[in-house]
């Protein structure tokens, strides 16, 4: 097993990491970023007030994306593993 292979089986799963990850992170940033607008125009000091919308758009997001995160994770995780013998000989 070469340093190249080590190098690229990593910069895959990064990528992948982010990959997966981006539609939650990304909903979550919006919605938390309108939940502080709005709260810094209304002055209301509610650190809780942000809690519900988030966990109701992450929950929406998941429901929608998350059947083609899990499908590109099994995809990912099978190229990982018909790369194995490969990476031993």
């Amino acid at each position: 097993m070469d340093i190249a292979a080590v190098i690229d089986v990593g910069r895959m799963a990064l990528w992948m990491t982010v990959l997966i990850s981006a539609p939650l992170l990304g909903v979550a940033l919006a919605v938390g970023l309108l939940v502080g607008i709005i709260q810094a125009a209304t002055s209301i000091n509610e650190s809780t007030l942000s809690f519900i919308p988030k966990v109701t758009a992450m929950a929406l997001t998941l429901a929608l994306v998350g059947g083609w995160q899990l499908a590109t994770l099994v995809d990912y995780t099978k190229s990982v593993f018909q790369r194995i013998p490969l990476l031993f000989a």
